[in-house]
C-alpha cells in the first residue's frame, strides 16, 4: 500500500495534466456521438429466441423508452411502411362518415353490427359457417316455454332467434338444445316495444331482410315461416302478418284469416270505421301481436317508436306511413295462418294498486298511451306544415 502511495504522488505535473485532458476530451467526444445518432430500439436487435424466451420488447420499448420517441425515430422512415399510423388526425375529416366518426378513414368505420356469435379463439374470418337472413323475437316469460319452443321450431336456420325476457329467467330456457344458440336479452318487468326500441336499433338488425316481432301466447300449428316469406316476396310486402284464426276475439276484419286468398290487402269494416278504403283499418293495417318488417320499412318504424310509450298501441295505425304506396305494401298473409291465444301474461306483470287488479293498471295504461301517440303524431305533423307553410285543410288524409 505504502508503494501505491509514493507511486502516485510521485507523479510528474505534466502526466496529471495529460490524464485530465484525455478524460475530458473523452467525455466531450462520447457527448457528441449520443446526440448526433438517433436511440437505438430493442425492437431493432435480432435476438436468438432462446435469449428472452418471455420478454416482449415492443412493450419495454414502450414502458422505458415511450412510444413518441418510437415515432420520432421511425419519422424518416414512414414512406417505407404500408401500415405505418399517423398521429397527424387533423387531416382526416370524412362529413360523408356517420355522425360522431368524421374524423376516420372510410376503411375502418363500422357503421353496421349484428348478432351474429363468434368463438373466442381462431381466425375471425372462420368463425361463422353460415349468417342467417332473417330475424325473429320473441318477448317470453319462462311460463310460455311449451309454446315458445314450438313457435321456434317453426323457424328454420336461415333465422337468428332473439329472446326478451320479462322474467329475468334465461338460464333455465337451455333445456332447448335451439336455446344455446339463441339471443338471450334479460330486463324485467319490460314490453315487447321497449325492447325493440333498445335492441333492434337499424343499425344492428340491418343484416337482415325480414324481421319478425312477435308475441309470446301464438298458437304456430298451421304456420311454416319459409313459406310465409316465400308469399310475401311474391305479393311485394313491406309490413305483413300471418292471418288470424278463429273469428273469437278478433277485434279487426283486415287481420282475419280468409281462407280462399294467399293475401289480402283489403277488407270492409263495420260503416263509419272506414273513411277511405285505402286507409286502416280497412287497409294499410296489421295488428302489434305478430308484425314481419322489411328491412327498409323497420328503420322507418323503428324511429316511431317513443321511448316512453311501451304498449305500442296505435303503432298499428301509423306504420302506413313508412311504406308508399301502404294499401299495396302492407298486408296479411291467409295461407299461412295463427292462432292469438290471449294469453294475459304481461298484465300478471303489473302492480295492484288503489285496489285494482295488476292487468287493470296495464290495460288503462294501454288505453293512454293510444291517445298520448295519436296526439303526438298529429301535433308533429301539424308542426311540420306550419313550418314547411303547407295548406293541409282541404286533405283528406289523416
Amino acid at each position: 500500500m505504502g508503494t501505491v502511495i509514493r507511486s502516485s504522488t510521485g507523479r510528474k505535473p505534466s502526466e496529471i495534466m495529460r490524464l485530465i485532458v484525455t478524460t475530458f476530451t473523452g467525455i466531450v467526444f462520447g457527448f457528441f456521438l449520443g446526440v448526433s445518432f438517433p436511440t437505438l430500439s430493442l425492437t431493432k436487435f435480432n435476438l436468438p429466441s432462446g435469449l428472452l424466451p418471455s420478454i416482449d420488447l415492443s412493450y419495454i420499448e414502450d414502458r422505458y423508452t415511450g412510444r413518441h420517441a418510437w415515432s420520432f425515430m421511425n419519422h424518416s422512415n414512414r414512406r417505407y411502411s404500408p401500415n405505418h399510423l399517423s398521429n397527424d388526425t387533423s387531416k382526416i375529416w370524412v362529413p360523408s362518415n356517420p355522425r360522431g366518426a368524421e374524423s376516420l378513414p372510410p376503411g375502418i368505420v363500422e357503421a353496421e353490427s349484428d348478432f351474429y356469435l363468434r368463438r373466442l379463439w381462431g381466425k375471425p374470418s372462420e368463425d361463422l359457417t353460415s349468417k342467417p337472413k332473417y330475424l325473429v323475437t320473441f318477448t317470453v316469460g319462462y311460463d310460455q316455454k311449451k309454446n315458445i319452443d314450438a313457435a321456434v321450431k317453426k323457424f328454420s336456420e336461415n333465422f337468428t332467434i332473439l329472446l326478451f325476457h320479462y322474467d329475468g329467467r334465461t338460464t333455465e330456457w337451455d333445456e332447448f338444445e335451439w336455446s344455446k344458440q339463441a339471443i338471450h336479452v334479460s330486463a324485467r318487468k319490460q314490453t315487447k316495444w321497449w325492447y325493440a326500441k333498445r335492441f333492434l336499433h337499424p343499425d344492428i338488425v340491418a343484416p337482415y331482410d325480414y324481421i319478425f316481432i312477435w308475441d309470446e301466447d301464438l298458437g304456430v300449428e298451421h304456420f311454416n315461416a319459409e313459406e310465409y316469406l316465400k308469399l310475401v316476396k311474391k305479393h311485394g310486402l313491406e309490413i305483413s302478418q300471418p292471418g288470424l284464426e278463429p273469428n273469437k276475439g278478433l277485434t279487426w276484419q283486415m287481420t282475419k284469416r280468409r281462407g280462399d286468398k294467399e293475401v289480402h290487402k283489403v277488407t270492409e269494416e263495420k260503416p263509419g270505421w272506414c273513411s277511405d278504403p285505402h286507409l286502416p283499418p280497412c287497409a294499410a293495417f296489421v295488428e302489434i301481436m305478430a308484425p314481419v318488417f322489411s328491412r327498409e320499412a323497420w328503420r322507418c318504424v323503428w324511429h316511431m317508436i317513443q321511448n316512453d310509450l311501451v304498449h305500442g298501441w296505435g303503432l298499428d295505425f301509423a306504420v302506413r306511413r313508412c311504406v308508399e304506396p301502404a294499401h299495396e305494401k302492407i298486408g296479411v298473409v291467409d295461407a299461412q295462418w295463427i292462432v292469438h291465444q290471449g294469453v294475459p301474461t304481461l298484465g300478471n306483470q303489473g302492480v295492484t294498486e288503489t285496489g285494482k287488479a295488476p292487468w287493470q293498471g296495464v290495460r288503462e295504461r294501454c288505453r293512454k298511451e293510444w291517445t298520448m301517440f295519436q296526439s303526438r303524431l298529429a301535433n308533429a305533423e301539424n308542426e311540420y306544415f306550419k313550418s314547411a307553410s303547407i295548406d293541409m285543410s282541404n286533405s283528406t288524409a289523416h
